[in-house]
């Protein structure tokens, strides 16, 4: 039979008043981190589309048409007219050229019909970009 006293025993104790800071230091950072990984990305509202990402080639070129209908081509306002040269001069690396089209959801079909002509006479594969549907 144990005939001491609990009182006696010495307690065990866990302060945690030090991890709640390291855990909202941890999630401040990849917070900042995840807003600056891709800071070359124009904001746009994308079409949803129940289809899932499919491969692309391994040289691409980023053409955006934001809701003003402003062209940009990687992070490059472009006019409309010199898609044609700024494709032309991104096909003399000899290597398959995939144009991923991202255009914002209030932009009308024309204009980006316009550029999908541009990449048919320059025979170079065009995706359109979407965002997943959310069920």
């Amino acid at each position: 039979m144990n005939l001491r006293n609990r009182r006696n025993r010495p307690s065990a104790e866990v302060h945690t008043a030090a991890l709640n800071d390291i855990m909202f230091f941890l999630m401040l950072f990849f917070l900042l981190a995840s807003a600056v990984a891709n800071p070359q990305v124009v904001k746009l509202l994308l079409p949803k589309s129940s289809a899932g990402e499919q491969s692309v080639a391994k040289k691409t070129l980023t053409v955006s048409i934001t809701g003003d209908l402003a062209y940009h081509v990687n992070d490059q306002v472009v006019p409309l007219d010199d898609l044609e040269a700024h494709f032309q001069s991104a096909m003399q690396s000899g290597e398959e050229l995939t144009i991923m089209l991202y255009a914002d959801s209030t932009v009308p079909i024309q204009n980006v019909i316009s550029v999908m002509d541009v990449a048919n006479r320059l025979r170079i594969k065009l995706v359109l970009a979407t965002e997943p549907k959310k069920d």
